[in-house]
Order: structure tokens, then sequence, then C-alpha cells
């Protein structure tokens, strides 16, 4: 599984298929709570609300990388992106930043002028400083991982 690209697709929740819908809950399960050893509840009443970014491996059926986009005023008060996830197999291969990038250039898109702001990983603070963020909250727990609220714009 080493695509040069994956074949990106923006779907509101409505639009998803199941299969898609089965693929991302999936692959969000298999990272953040298998991997990470994160017990939490990831259907968290927001994904019919938000745009979802999925980046399917081409001629596979599996699903790459993967990010939801949330207006302002849902998680925040300002636009988010969350559960950013990329497949295990497809690390190092910078599917990440080309997910991260397309998300923000989603939400620049769809509302203007708007800041972002993420709950993002703290060990992953200085990747997103790579796209402009800053860090606007002290290390909190959430479900037993560090985290920091980090703000763009």
């Amino acid at each position: 599984m080493a695509p040069s690209s994956l074949d990106w697709q923006w779907k509101r929740f409505n639009e998803l298929t199941l299969e898609e819908l089965y693929r991302l809950l999936a692959l969000r399960s298999e990272v953040f709570v298998v991997e990470q050893k994160s017990i939490y509840l990831d259907a968290d009443g927001l994904d019919a609300a938000c745009f979802h970014l999925l980046g399917g491996v081409p001629g596979t059926g599996q699903l790459g990388a993967y990010l939801r986009a949330l207006p302002p005023g849902l998680k925040f008060p300002e636009a988010s992106l969350g559960r950013v996830v990329t497949a295990p197999a497809l690390r190092g291969q910078r599917q990440g930043r080309d997910l991260v990038e397309r998300g923000l250039h989603f939400l620049s898109e769809r509302f203007p002028g708007a800041p972002v702001r993420i709950g993002a990983q703290a060990y992953l603070q200085r990747f997103y400083e790579g796209f402009g963020f800053v860090a606007v909250s002290d290390i909190y727990d959430e479900d037993g991982i560090p985290h920091l609220d980090m703000r763009r714009g």
C-alpha cells in the first residue's frame, strides 16, 4: 500500500456511502482507539454536521487518509479540523501533510476569513506549527492522551 497519491473526495455526511462510512470509522478506530490505546466514544454526534475528506488508495477500495472539517460554532467558535488520520501503512509518505493542506484550503474557501482552531495531540505540535498554527492552551489530558489547543489565523 504505497501509492504516490490518493484519490481525494469531499463529502457531506449524508453523501457518504455505507462502505465509506464503515471505512472511515474503522480507520479512526484502528488508530485512535486500538493503536493509541485510548478508550473513548468516537461517535461524538458531530459527524452529521461536518464535511468529510476521504483519501482513497487507488485501485484498492482502502482508505489511506481522512479528516473532518467542522464549521465555525460547531465544536469551537472557529472553524476546525478533526479526526485527522493517516493509515499506518502510508505514514512517512507526506500524505498527512497533503491531508491537512487540503483541509485548510477547504476551510479557507468555505469559510473565508474564519480562523481555525484544533485540539491537537501534543506530540504533533511542531507538525501543526508548520501550517501556521500556534498553541493557545496549556497541555491537557483528553482521553488519556496529552493535547493542546492550537489556532491559525
